[in-house]
């Protein structure tokens, strides 16, 4: 598939190193930006970068020597596509936006704030700071006058604009209509298939590797510990700002990383079923239904909402807004007739609301089940 690509120059943002505000190896934060025209001139859509975290020293030292650590490592010139398209046919509703695309280079879903550096290893973890500087560098390029702002991101980015939806729109002024999209970003707190709770001792040595306490969202760390306060299930009920989660119910990151991660798989069983969905085992199967109906009880349970829009899909894959043939195409993945794009751009129009759950795998012929080589995405 060709689709006539756009390229988009990074920008530095120079200033925000003299903030402290900077990537884990203490470089500048960056962003690509694409201005928007005509009808869309007052608009901006802010794509948060995904790409997991860091969880301790040592991966995190190893992460600072890549893009996700580091702009020294980033690409200048960054393919927008998708939700990120210029282009009518391929983004209907946004095409002609302002769009951005925030990188990610502190491993902490951009919450993280220790001052002490510690100069053996030199790394910064200063997510939060990152967040705050390229926000105020964005409005400071006419995001103030914004009639309309979308914050969206997938993965770690989708998580990232779930905790900082109502910040995000507490920096905007009064009259601009404020939404939030979260896709792929709802990570499950639930026991691995050893019984281990593997995802929260993760995000509970995240948050205190990188000081995230802090920075996540005060309705939920005055109730909860702040690792708990990773978990969307916890915190998006509280989120006053307009939230669409998307999200694949059988999340291919997930299955891998949280429902069967290496460390519970040691003689490796999971991993033919994880690069192809078709390779599992009935058994196998039963276990991801399950993992199915406690994702689908998390998210229900958030409650009824009359501005939160929800799509998830029973597809074997992560990440639906960034690339094109999942976002708006001849043979999209759809949702009770509609595609990904149609459900979120008439949900943030107002035009109607999209609240839908698939029926169980493998029940939609429209799912573009990811297929991986055993050297895809190293488990966290």
């Amino acid at each position: 598939m060709k689709t006539e690509g756009l390229f988009v120059n990074i920008t530095y943002v120079r200033n925000a190193v003299a903030k402290g505000a900077v990537c884990l190896d203490g470089s500048p934060p960056a962003y690509h930006l694409d201005r928007g025209s005509g009808t869309g001139i007052n608009s901006w859509l802010i794509q948060l970068e995904g790409g997991g975290w860091c969880n301790n020293v040592t991966n995190c030292v190893s992460r600072m020597h890549t893009r996700l650590g580091s702009s020294k490592k980033m690409v200048e010139n960054l393919a927008f596509s998708a939700i990120l398209s210029n282009k009518k046919q391929y983004n209907p509703d946004f095409y002609n936006w302002n769009r951005v695309k925030v990188r990610y280079c502190d491993g902490s879903s951009f919450t993280g704030d220790v001052q002490a550096v510690n100069p053996a290893t030199n790394l910064h973890f200063r997510g939060a700071r990152v967040w705050l500087a390229v926000m105020q560098e964005l409005l400071a390029k006419g995001m103030i006058n914004a009639e309309n702002a979308v914050l969206s991101g997938c993965s770690a980015g989708g998580l990232a604009s779930l905790m900082h939806c109502d910040s995000f729109r507490a920096l905007l002024p009064m009259g601009t209509k404020v939404k939030c999209l979260s896709d792929a970003g709802f990570f499950l707190n639930t026991r691995d298939v050893s019984g281990v709770q593997y995802i929260k001792s993760y995000f509970e040595d995240v948050v205190t590797l990188h000081g995230s306490a802090k920075n996540l969202p005060r309705s939920c760390t005055s109730r909860l510990t702040p690792a708990m306060c990773f978990f969307p299930q916890y915190v998006a009920r509280q989120i006053r700002t307009p939230l669409f989660i998307l999200n694949a119910a059988y999340d291919s990151w997930q299955i891998k990383n949280i429902l069967a991660p290496r460390a519970a798989d040691p003689y490796g069983k999971w991993q033919s079923c994880q690069l192809d969905i078709k390779n599992c085992h009935p058994s196998q199967i039963k276990v991801m239904q399950d993992f199915r109906l406690e994702f689908l009880s998390a998210v229900i349970g958030l409650g009824r909402s009359s501005s939160r829009g929800m799509f998830i899909d029973s597809c074997y894959t992560h990440c639906q807004t960034e690339t094109q043939t999942s976002w708006f195409w001849q043979d999209s993945p759809i949702l009770n007739r509609t595609t990904i794009a149609k459900a979120v751009g008439d949900w943030v129009y107002d035009r109607t609301l999209f609240q839908k759950i698939d029926c169980p795998y493998p029940c939609n012929p429209t799912c573009h089940h990811r297929v991986f080589t055993p050297l895809d995405a190293p488990p966290i």
